[in-house]
């Protein structure tokens, strides 16, 4: 899909951001960025110990009733 995106292309991309959103913006937004990805990686960890829990769970009651 992006495979013929170059040098000349990414430093369009990154001056069209500049004049758009400005130099102070950037961080900010960045920041953003990073703490939407650690709430995102945390959701996921959590979701994953749930299912691993119900797995055990499951697994202790199909042992019992044999």
């Amino acid at each position: 899909m992006f495979g013929n995106i170059g040098t000349p292309e990414i430093l369009l991309i990154v001056i069209a951001i500049l004049i758009l959103f400005g130099a102070k913006k950037i961080p900010e937004f960045a920041k953003g960025i990073g703490k939407g990805m650690k709430e995102f990686k945390k959701a996921i960890k959590e979701v994953e110990e749930d299912i691993q829990m119900t797995d055990a769970d499951e697994k202790e009651k199909t042992s019992e009733k044999k």
